[in-house]
């Protein structure tokens, strides 16, 4: 873009273009939800013409995915932090669930958007996509593997994974009132053998 001034013209530069759209596009999601997100509104947002946003998405849906990446990133960051804080094992293990429902219900536009898009097989054991997954994954290793074996831990993963997933969609839908206790007592009900 490119702004002329009554002594000199001088050129619009951005430093981080296409993290800046992701951001614009991250905020537009909070406020109306991820159908509403236009990339023409995510240029408005940051400054830049519609044509700019091409260069860095060629459509609605690479803009959305690379949305809904950022939001993995943002929900396996949460769980780091949240098992770290229970100082890991089981405690942490359950803490991960527990934050993966808060995440959900802080970011629900965001949240449905990650699914919505997710692609392959997110239970692949040699392949995980994404940093929430690898955390599952690792954390069923360490704490079920050992003892029960890699079948049984994947089992692990995925039940652990649907109990959290299916409350936190549970509670968007309205169908479960939203409150921190019950998903305190819900996901510490998977009692963790270590």
């Amino acid at each position: 873009m490119i702004t002329v001034s009554t002594s000199k013209r001088e050129s619009y530069h951005h430093g981080d273009l296409r993290a800046a759209l992701i951001e614009a596009g991250l905020k537009l999601i909070e406020e109306r939800g991820a159908d509403d997100v236009g990339l023409r509104e995510a240029a408005r947002a940051v400054g830049v013409s519609a044509t700019a946003i091409y260069r860095h998405f060629p459509d609605k849906g690479a803009f959305l995915q690379a949305l809904a990446q950022a939001g993995l990133e943002r929900l396996a960051a949460a769980q780091i932090a949240a098992s770290d804080a229970a100082g890991g094992g089981a405690a942490g293990f359950n803490a991960t669930g527990r934050a993966y429902v808060r995440f959900a219900l802080a970011n629900p536009g965001l949240f449905r958007l990650i699914f919505s898009t997710a692609k392959g097989d997110p239970l692949d054991w040699d392949n995980a996509p994404d940093d929430a997954m690898r955390l599952l994954r690792d954390n069923a290793v360490r704490l079920v593997a050992k003892e029960r074996g890699a079948e049984e831990a994947k089992l692990f993963a995925l039940h652990s994974w649907a109990l959290v997933h299916g409350l936190a969609v549970l509670m968007l839908d309205g169908m479960v009132a939203v409150d921190d206790a019950l998903i305190d007592r819900v996901i510490d009900v998977r009692k963790v053998e270590c």
